[in-house]
This record gives structure tokens, C-alpha cells and sequence, in this order.
């Protein structure tokens, strides 16, 4: 089925402000699956002390049979999914294909006629294909083409590979950054927007944000906010062929194409390759896993298409292991799928559904409810390397106390006059939630909780910890009442990080660089 000329009309418009809640449920046991299998996931991602999950949603013969959030996210939250956004630009690259808008063969450099005077020889005979598949030749990711803020691809296609297209993989951010500049041009419209009526409408996913580079051009490779219910939905869409409710929107052939491997991504030699499952292959911005076929972003955001299970299984987390993530997933659920449908089981049915968790906050540390006002004040960053490796823009922080309890103030070197500052509330016992707009930046929510401490030496001590919610990403503040300092630590360092303002998600049809 070819969608060339869809546009957005009022009832699209309609359609997609629904959340992405209208699919079908059913139960665990209704579809062959061992609750108790669920369960001993949910459970070992919770427990796992270098994996902090955010959302699980588990998808059997296209019915939902488990989900579970971790507060303060939720699943119907826009969280940044990093690379996952690949496997979305792939998806825009099918429908690209199906309009006649480009074509496997089509050569890159034929899409920048402006370029032409700067293009290395070696970049002319890279394709499309070559672009979807990581390997345009070059053997280290050509991210630094970002140097050249306003001309990435003219950096990109300067850059002379040193292999062969389609000999090697690597990768290369600037391959999907490529791909998705090229469908923009073909198509005269932003990746969100092309996508909208042909993908997020139809699966009623509503309108997603993505960054930009520059302004009003979707970076492709990163930088989608979508909640865990699109990336769910994007993966049954696969694991269907194509096929949503009985209507064709992907070509099946794509879908075989684009989950099979068309180049080796095993470093020769490893004798543990057939335990990575980032040495499976890659497709046309999938990878292939030692189970299916997968959609993953950094810091353990997954889309896992399991064909043979039939099944689907979205993750949102933060972690730096996401190999580990990957087997708990192996081997707690992949042993649950079974063929025929099961007795309804203790802790399994509707109990599945929905299951709300928390972060975890260290225990044992004295409740801001319970700490005394001669802590409130200013607190000056550590100078040290550690502190400003960890946040390099960070000038301080505040604490103040108003009867309604505590409020920590974070402020920025900025070029305005006093820097750039932020007030949030501080949680006693729980998150709290405070979303942009009424932070002081609209693009900005945050979840914070707090909790107080004597060391070993008798030193009073503070721990903040500051979520950032559109994001994977917890900031933790170690603050020292005595010497009025605060030492910065990241669970994780968000990628390309400069500062609070590139950790709001971006709002649906906003144009704003990332830079």
C-alpha cells in the first residue's frame, strides 16, 4: 500500500491526542505466558544494583499482558529513547521508499547537489542501503561532522571513508543523520511530521518532539522523546510484518529486510561473540539479538522484537550495562513463553497490569521533614576535576526553607547577568514532581528527593538526587553542611551534555536546535 499524499487532517488530528492506551489487553495466562516469569524480571531489574528501570510493558499475540512503571515515570510518558529514534527513521525510510521518494540504490551524494565541490571521492559511491546498514566505510563514528553546526552532511560526505561502502560496519551517527536529512528533503517535511499520519496516527502514538540540528531538521539518529507505549507499539507493528489492525502499512518486504543482517558486526577473533548481542548483525537500523531482532538507545532503552516468542518487549531504564539488562530479560521471560494458554496463576492477570514501583532513594537518611534550618543557604561546587568532569556548567546550589518544606535552587554559568537559576521542591519520603512549566523553563521537569546523614566521623551530610525526567538520566548532589559544598554525580552523564536546558523534552512541532 502506497501512502503517498497523506496529510494530517481534523480527524487524524483528533486520533492522535488519544493516548496510546487503546490497544488491546489480555492476560498472561490467556497467552501462554508464566506470570511468574514477569515477575522474577520485574523484580531482577528492580533489584540489580547498576540497572535503574523506568518502565516494562510486555506484548503477547499483539495483546498486552504486563506493564509496569517505576514513579516518577510513567508509561504514557515522553521519556528520550536516544537510539532507539533509529529504528523510527527506518520506519520513515520504508514509507520514503513505498512513495517513490528514494530507493535503496539511490547514491547520497545525488541528494546534496550543493555539496558537490566539497564531497570526498571516496564518499560518491556510498547508497542509501549503505546508510541504513552502518556502513558507508568509514571505521570511526563521524560524529565530529557536527563541528560544522550548520553543514553536518557537507562535514560527513568531506570526510573520505577509508573502506569501501558496504564493507565494513561502523557505528555512524552521520549515516542516520544522513538518511533522515535526505527523507526531510525528499519529503519537504520534518521526520515527526512525514511520520505523523503515516505511523504515530495510525498506531495512536500522539505527536512526539524530536531534536534538531540546526533548527527544523529532526536529528534521526537521537533525540525522539516517545513514551514506552509507542516503542511497544513500533515493535508489534514489526513483529505483524507491517500489518496494524488488519490494514498494511509497512511492505512486508521491508520489514524482512530491515530485521536482517546486511553486514557482520563481530570483531573477529572474540571467543565471546555468541554471548553479545551486539555481534548478531545489523539491519536497516535494527540489530540483530541472539533472541529476534531490536530497537536500543543508550542507557538501556530497548524495543526487542521476538518472533519466535511473539512477542514484544519495550524497556525504558538507565544503565551503563545494557548487556546485563539484556539478560535478565533472557533469562527471567524468554523461559515464560509457552504454547498453549495457562491456569490463572497467584499474582498473575489483571494483576499484571499497570504495576506501579518506585525509584529507590537510600535508606536510612533522616527525612528533609526532620532537618534543621541552619542547613539553608548557599552550597559552592567542589573544585575539583572529578566535579567539574561531572558537570562541567554547575556554579552552585541553595536550599531553602519555607513552611511547606524544603526547595533546592540549582544555578548555571550563563551569559545573563547572575547566571541561569532554577527552583524545586524537594520530596520528604517521595518524589517530587515538578513539570516545566513551573520550573522557570518550560522545557524542563524534574522528580527530587532529599535525605540527610552523620558520616562515620560525625560530619552532617546531605544526598538530593534530581531526576530528570524526560530523560534517563538522575543527577545526585552530595552536600556538606559544615563547609557549605556540593560534590555533583551522575547515575549517568547524559550524551552531549551542556547543560539543564538539553534535558527537557522538546514539545510536538516545536523548531529549536539542540545546540
Amino acid at each position: 500500500m502506497s501512502t503517498k499524499g497523506i496529510r494530517v487532517n481534523q480527524e487524524q488530528d483528533e486520533r492522535a491526542t488519544r493516548t496510546a492506551t487503546d490497544w488491546r489487553l489480555s492476560t498472561a495466562e490467556a497467552e501462554g505466558v508464566d506470570p511468574r516469569g514477569v515477575r522474577e524480571l520485574i523484580d531482577a531489574l528492580d533489584e540489580h544494583p547498576d540497572i535503574e528501570p523506568h518502565a516494562l510493558i510486555v506484548v503477547r499475540h499483539g495483546a498486552v499482558v504486563a506493564s509496569a512503571a517505576w514513579a516518577p515515570y510513567a508509561l504514557d510518558r515522553p521519556q528520550l529513547v536516544y537510539s532507539v529514534s533509529k529504528s523510527f527513521t527506518s520506519t520513515a525510510a520504508a514509507f520514503a521508499i513505498d512513495e517513490g521518494l528514494l530507493d535503496l540504490d539511490t547514491p547520497v551524494v545525488d541528494c546534496f547537489p550543493e555539496y558537490a565541490d566539497s564531497i570526498a571521492p571516496q564518499s560518491r559511491p556510498m547508497l542509501v542501503r549503505h546508510l541504513l546498514s552502518m556502513a558507508t566505510g568509514h571505521l570511526a563514528d563521524m560524529v565530529v561532522a557536527f563541528d560544522d553546526v550548520e553543514h553536518p552532511v557537507r562535514a560527513f560526505l568531506a570526510a573520505a571513508p577509508e573502506r569501501h561502502p558496504g564493507s565494513v560496519f561502523t557505528y555512524n551517527q552521520l549515516a542516520t543523520y544522513t538518511l533522515a536529512t535526505i527523507i526531510q528533503r525528499r519529503s519537504e517535511q520534518r521526520l515527526s511530521d512525514y511520520l505523523r499520519p503515516r505511523l504515530f496516527d495510525p498506531l495512536g502514538i500522539p505527536p512526539l518532539g524530536w531534536q534538531q540540528q540546526p533548527a527544523g531538521v529532526d536529528l534521526g539518529f537521537s533525540g525522539l522523546f516517545a513514551p514506552p507505549e509507542a516503542i511497544a507499539k513500533l515493535g508489534l507493528l514489526y513483529l505483524n510484518n507491517g500489518v496494524w489492525r488488519g490494514e498494511r502499512l509497512l511492505p512486508e518486504w521491508w520489514v524482512g529486510q530491515a530485521s536482517s543482517v546486511h553486514i557482520d558486526n563481530a570483531t573477529p577473533g572474540d571467543p565471546n561473540a555468541e554471548h553479545d548481542d551486539w555481534a548478531q548483525g545489523y539491519g536497516f537500523q535494527f540489530w540483530r539479538s541472539r533472541h529476534g531482532f531490536r530497537g536500543d538507545g543508550a542507557f538501556g532503552q530497548f524495543c526487542l522484537v521476538l518472533p519466535e516468542q511473539e512477542a514484544v518487549v519495550a524497556i525504558t531504564a538507565q544503565t551503563m550495562d545494557m548487556q546485563a539488562e539484556l539478560n535478565l530479560v533472557w533469562e527471567h521471560l524468554l523461559p515464560a513463553f509457552g504454547d498453549a494458554p495457562l491456569a490463572p496463576q497467584d499474582g498473575g492477570g489483571e494483576a499484571l497490569h499497570g504495576l506501579a514501583r518506585t525509584l529507590s532513594f537510600p535508606a536510612g537518611l533522616d527525612s528533609p521533614s526532620e532537618w534543621s534550618d541552619d542547613i539553608a543557604g548557599a552550597y559552592t561546587v567542589v573544585e575539583s576535576d572529578a566535579a567539574q568532569v561531572a558537570y562541567p556548567t554547575l556554579d552552585r546550589v541553595g536550599l531553602t526553607h519555607a513552611g511547606d518544606g524544603w526547595s533546592l535552587t540549582l544555578t548555571e554559568h550563563s551569559a545573563a547577568p547572575g547566571g541561569a537559576s532554577r527552583l524545586w521542591r524537594v520530596g520528604a519520603d517521595e518524589w517530587a514532581v515538578t513539570e516545566g512549566a513551573a520550573s522557570g523553563s518550560p522545557e524542563v521537569a524534574v522528580a527530587v528527593q532529599g535525605g540527610g546523614g552523620t558520616t562515620a566521623e560525625g560530619d552532617r551530610s546531605l544526598r538530593i538526587d534530581v531526576a530528570f525526567i524526560d530523560t534517563p538520566h538522575r543527577l545526585m548532589l552530595h552536600l556538606d553542611p559544615d563547609h557549605r559544598t556540593v560534590t555533583p554525580e551522575w547515575f549517568t552523564r547524559p550524551l552531549d551534555f551542556g547543560g539543564v536546558d538539553g534535558l527537557g523534552a522538546v514539545p510536538a512541532g516545536v523548531l529549536r536546535s539542540r545546540r
